[in-house]
C-alpha cells in the first residue's frame, strides 16, 4: 500500500505540473477535451478511491465515494450549491457519476483543495468508517495531494457536466506525455522558457489580478463607508425612537390625568343637577366638559400620530437591520474573494520567480557555450595554421626531391660515353 500511495502521489505531481504548464503556455480556458485535464480526473478518482472499504456481506451497505463527498456541505456553505446541483442532474444516474460531476464543479469553483482539506481534517470522524487505515486519504501524503490541488487555482476551466457521460468508466492515461527523455525535456524546457509569449501571458495574468484586487479593495472601502453611515443613521434613529417613546409616555400620562379630571367634573355636574341648581350653574360645567372633550380628542389624535410615527420608525429600523446584514454578507464574500485572489497572486509570483531563475540559468549556459565556441574557433585557427605549415613543408620536400632527380639525370649518360 505504501508503494501504491507513492506511485499515486508521483503521478499526481507529473499531471498537475503538465496541466499548469500547458495552461500557462497557451493562456486559454481549459475544456473537457484537454487531455491532461482528463488524465487529472482519472488520477484523482484513483486517489480518492484508494483504500476504500469493500462491501460487508451480501446485505451490507456499499461504500461509495459520493457518500463521502456529500458530507462536505455540513462543514462549509460553499459546497451546498454544487452538491444540490449534482443531485438534480438528470443525465447522471450512478453514485460514481455524481462523484465525478461533483469533482468537476469543485474544480471550476476553485475550492477543490479546500474541500479535500476539510475531509482530511475530519478524517477520524468521517473517513474512518469508509477507508482502511493505510489508505491514502488517511495518511499524511494526503496533505501533498491537497498542496498540489492548491496550484490548480491559477487555471480556469469550462466543463459542461450535462453533456459528458460520467456514468461510464473513464479512459486510460497516456504516460508518453509525461515520461520524456532528459535531452528532450531540457531542449523543450529551454525553448519554452525562452519563449517571450509565455512570459507575457504570465505578466498579463498578474496585472489583471492586481487590477482586480485594487478594484475589490476600492469596493470594500466604499462598503465600509456605507456601513459607517448606516450605523450613524441607525444611532440617530434609535435616539429619535427613544424621544418619541418618551413623548408617547408623557402624552399617555396627560391623557390619564385628563380622563381623571373629566370623570371628576362629570360627577360634580351630576351632583349639582340633583341639588336643583339654576341654569347658570348648569351651563358652566357643560362648557368645561366640552373643553375637556376637545382636549381629549386632540390628545387622541396626537397619540395616533405618535403611534404611526413609532411604527414607521420600527419599520425603518427593521429595514436598516436587513440592509446591514446584507452588507456584512457582501463584505465577507468580497473578503473571501480578495483572499483567494491574493493566494493566486502569490502563486503566480512564485511561478514568475521560478521562470526568471530558469531564464537566468539558460542565459548563463548560453554564455558558457559561447565561451566554448570561441575557444574552439581559436583552436581551429591554430590547427589551420599548423596544416598550412605542414603543406608548405611538404611542398619544399617535393621541390627538393625534384631538384635531386634532375641533377642525377645528366650525369648518367656522360659516364657511359667515357
Amino acid at each position: 500500500m505504501m508503494i501504491e500511495r507513492s506511485n499515486l502521489v508521483n503521478i499526481s505531481k507529473l499531471i498537475v505540473k503538465e496541466l499548469i504548464e500547458t495552461s500557462l503556455k497557451y493562456g486559454r480556458m481549459l475544456d473537457s477535451d484537454h487531455m491532461p485535464l482528463q488524465h487529472f480526473f482519472i488520477v484523482l478518482e484513483h486517489v480518492l478511491r484508494h483504500g476504500l472499504k469493500p462491501k460487508k456481506g451480501l446485505l451490507g451497505p456499499k461504500k461509495e465515494l459520493w457518500d463521502i463527498l456529500q458530507m462536505v456541505e455540513k462543514y462549509t456553505i460553499d459546497a451546498q450549491d454544487i452538491t444540490a446541483s449534482v443531485r438534480d442532474l438528470p443525465t447522471v444516474r450512478t453514485h460514481m457519476g455524481r462523484a465525478r460531476a461533483w469533482l468537476r464543479l469543485a474544480l471550476m469553483q476553485k475550492k477543490l483543495a479546500d474541500y479535500l482539506k476539510i475531509l482530511f481534517d475530519h478524517r477520524e470522524d468521517l473517513l474512518s468508517e469508509f477507508f482502511e487505515l493505510d489508505a491514502l486519504m488517511m495518511s499524511e501524503e494526503a496533505i501533498v495531494i491537497v498542496g498540489l490541488l492548491v496550484g490548480l487555482n491559477v487555471i480556469d476551466c469550462n466543463l459542461c457536466v450535462k453533456e459528458e457521460d460520467l456514468d461510464c468508466q473513464q479512459g486510460v492515461i497516456d504516460f508518453s506525455l509525461y515520461l520524456r527523455s532528459s535531452n528532450h525535456c531540457s531542449e523543450g524546457s529551454s525553448e519554452e522558457e525562452l519563449d517571450p509569449d509565455n512570459m507575457t501571458t504570465v505578466l498579463d495574468q498578474k496585472n489583471y489580478i492586481e487590477e482586480l484586487n485594487r478594484h475589490l479593495n476600492a469596493t470594500v472601502t466604499n462598503l465600509q463607508s456605507k456601513v459607517e453611515t448606516l450605523m450613524t443613521t441607525n444611532a440617530l434613529m434609535k435616539e429619535d425612537l427613544a424621544i418619541s417613546k418618551n413623548n408617547l409616555l408623557s402624552m399617555n400620562h396627560e391623557n390619564i390625568t385628563l380622563k381623571q379630571q373629566l370623570g371628576i367634573d362629570v360627577n360634580a355636574d351630576r351632583t349639582d343637577e340633583g341639588g336643583g341648581r339654576g341654569g347658570k350653574d348648569h351651563s358652566a360645567p357643560q362648557g368645561q366638559v366640552e373643553e375637556l372633550r376637545q382636549m381629549l380628542d386632540n390628545e387622541k389624535k396626537q397619540r395616533q400620530e405618535c403611534e404611526k410615527e413609532l411604527d414607521l420608525q420600527i419599520s425603518l429600523k427593521a429595514e436598516m437591520e436587513v440592509a446591514m446584514k446584507l452588507l456584512e454578507k457582501d463584505i465577507h464574500e468580497k473578503q473571501d474573494t480578495i483572499i483567494s485572489l491574493r493566494r493566486q497572486l502569490d502563486d503566480i509570483k512564485l511561478i514568475n520567480l521560478e521562470m526568471y531563475k530558469k531564464l537566468q540559468e539558460c542565459e548563463q549556459e548560453l554564455t558558457e557555450k559561447g565561451v566554448m565556441v570561441t575557444r574552439l574557433q581559436a583552436k581551429t585557427s591554430q590547427i589551420g595554421q599548423i596544416l598550412n605549415n605542414l603543406e608548405k613543408y611538404n611542398h619544399l620536400l617535393k621541390d627538393a626531391e625534384k631538384g635531386g632527380n634532375s641533377s642525377k639525370g645528366p650525369n648518367g649518360p656522360g659516364q657511359q660515353k667515357k
